[in-house]
C-alpha cells in the first residue's frame, strides 16, 4: 500500500491529548517489541507513513485496526484495555486522568508533551515549577510519598528538568511569595533560588516574578497551570491535581487562557528585575544560615 494512502476508514482525525498519549504508548510498545515502523506497517497492511502518524498522534486508528496493531505488539490485559480506552476517548475535547494506571504513567505522558512542545509556559503561584526545582527542593515537595515512590518520582523529575532546560523553551511566571516560602529550610531555598538565577543567566529559561502586592487580578490568582504549544498541533493547557493531571484541549478554553496570560505577563517584573530579586532573596537566606 502506498504511503500516501494513510488515512483509513474509521480513523479519528483530531490531534487530541488522548491521541498523542496513545501514539506515545504505541511507539513505546513497538520499541519494546523490537519491531521497526516499516515492519509493523507491513504486518498490519499499512503504509509506514500511517504508522508514523499514529505514533505521533496526528491520527488515531479505528478500533479494529488498533486491536490488530496491539496484537502484533503483544499487548494484553490492563495495558490493552487502557490503550483501547484512550482510542475511545480520542475525539473528546479534554482529558482528566486518574491514578489507576500509576502515577509514573502520568509523568511519562507529561514528558511526551514536554519533548514535542516548542514553547512551555509554567504559571506558579504556590510552588517553584517542576522543571526548575533542585533535587533537594523536589525531595521536600515529595516528602509525603513513601521512600521508593519518592525516589522514583524525584529521578523522573530530574530527568524531565534536564531535558526541558536543555531545550531552552521554558518560560516561567512565579509569584513573589513563593520565593520566601523556605520549604526544607533556608539552605534548600537559597540553593533553589541560586539555581534559578543561573538558569536564567545561562539562557536555559526565562523567569518573571509577579509582585506580591499587585493591585490587579491576574490569571495566577486562579491557580497554577502549564501551557504547551506545538509546531504542528493545537496547544494544550495542563492542570495539575494531587493524584493526576487534567489536559484542556478545547480551543475556546485554551484561547481564554492564552489571552489572560498576556495580561498576567504584563503584570510581572522585567526579566532583569526578577533575576535581581531572586539573587537578593538567596543572599538573604544564606545570611540567615551563617553561624
Amino acid at each position: 500500500m502506498r504511503d500516501t494512502l494513510w488515512l483509513m476508514p474509521g480513523d479519528i482525525e483530531r490531534h487530541s491529548p488522548q491521541a498523542r498519549l496513545l501514539g506515545a504508548e504505541l511507539r513505546e510498545l513497538r520499541k519494546e517489541s523490537g519491531i521497526t515502523v516499516r515492519e509493523l506497517a507491513k504486518r498490519v497492511g499499512l503504509g509506514h507513513a500511517a504508522v508514523s502518524r499514529y505514533e505521533t498522534g496526528v491520527r488515531s486508528p479505528a478500533r479494529d485496526l488498533l486491536a490488530r496493531i496491539l496484537a502484533e505488539l503483544g499487548a494484553s490485559g490492563e495495558r490493552y484495555d487502557e490503550l483501547m480506552e484512550l482510542q475511545r476517548r480520542a475525539s473528546e475535547p479534554n482529558l482528566i486522568a486518574d491514578s489507576r494506571s500509576g502515577l509514573h504513567k502520568h509523568l511519562l505522558n507529561l514528558a511526551e508533551f514536554e519533548r514535542t512542545a516548542n514553547r512551555i509556559v509554567h504559571v506558579a503561584p504556590l510552588v517553584i515549577p517542576g522543571p526548575l526545582q533542585t533535587r533537594a527542593y523536589a525531595e521536600e515537595i515529595m516528602s509525603s510519598l513513601s521512600g521508593e515512590e519518592r525516589g522514583v518520582r524525584v529521578e523522573l523529575r530530574m530527568a524531565r528538568s534536564s531535558a526541558v532546560l536543555g531545550s531552552g523553551k521554558l518560560e516561567a511566571i512565579v509569584c513573589e511569595r513563593v520565593l520566601y516560602d523556605d520549604i526544607g529550610g533556608p539552605e534548600v531555598l537559597a540553593e533553589q533560588l541560586r539555581h534559578m538565577v543561573t538558569t536564567v543567566k545561562n539562557g536555559n529559561a526565562t523567569i518573571r516574578i509577579l509582585p506580591q502586592r499587585t493591585q490587579r487580578w491576574t490569571l495566577a490568582h486562579n491557580g497554577s497551570f502549564v501551557l504547551f504549544e506545538f509546531p504542528k498541533a493545537s496547544p494544550i493547557i495542563h492542570l495539575e491535581h494531587y493524584r493526576g493531571p487534567a489536559f484542556i484541549y478545547d480551543q475556546k478554553d485554551v484561547e481564554a487562557y492564552r489571552e489572560a496570560l498576556v495580561g498576567l505577563t504584563e503584570a510581572t517584573m522585567s526579566l532583569d528585575e526578577s533575576t535581581k530579586l531572586m539573587a537578593a532573596i538567596a543572599e538573604q537566606m544564606e545570611g540567615s544560615t551563617s553561624p
